[in-house]
Formats: C-alpha cells, structure tokens, sequence
C-alpha cells in the first residue's frame, strides 16, 4: 500500500533554525556525519562563514556540486547541524544574509 503525504505550507522538511536570517523553499536536514563528510570533501568549496552577532550562531556555506549546497549551522552550544539545498536557491538566500545587519562575514 503507497502512502501519500500532503504537506502543508509550513511544515517543510529541513527546516532552518529561527535565529537563521533566510529560509529556503526545499532543504534537507542530514545527518551529522555525512555533512562533515562532505564539507571535508576537496570538491566543497566554503563560500563564506557568518556569526551572530550576539547568540554566538554561525552559519557556513558551502558549494558542494554545480546544483547542490550544503548549510552548516553551529549553536552556541557547539552543536553542529547539517542542511542540503539546491544551489540557486542558496544564492539568494546569501544575498539576504549578506544585507542583515546583526550577522557579520567571518570568511
């Protein structure tokens, strides 16, 4: 028997953390260890690392393939946790983050 799933207009898969100043219409939550494996990977490219100004968040980019992007976001616990995007998507999203005041470029 198939399973149908009807999302509704909030709820999506892989959604960002609220102190993130973006969001991105598809994403994907990964699992820790496949996205530091990919970060790690000599073909992902880090487009930039941000900091919050005041909560201690970071938030790094990476291009991982032509259409793919990866999004590390780091708590001010230390914690690390993984998205997958597509890349055009992504692009725009660093434009929004580029222009918000309380996250400073580290990288």
């Amino acid at each position: 028997m198939a399973v149908h799933n009807s999302r509704e207009e909030g709820d999506r898969v892989g959604t960002l953390p609220g102190v993130v100043p973006f969001s991105l219409e598809y994403s994907t939550r990964l699992s820790w260890e496949l996205g530091s494996r990919s970060v790690q990977d000599e073909e992902a490219t880090l487009l930039g690392t941000w900091t919050h100004e005041g909560r201690k968040w970071r938030v790094s980019l990476f291009a991982v393939t032509s259409e793919t992007a990866l999004i590390r976001v780091r708590t001010p616990v230390g914690r690390e946790r993984f998205y997958g995007a597509i890349r055009s998507e992504l692009d725009s999203a660093l434009q929004e983050l580029e222009s918000t005041p309380l996250w400073h470029r580290l990288e």
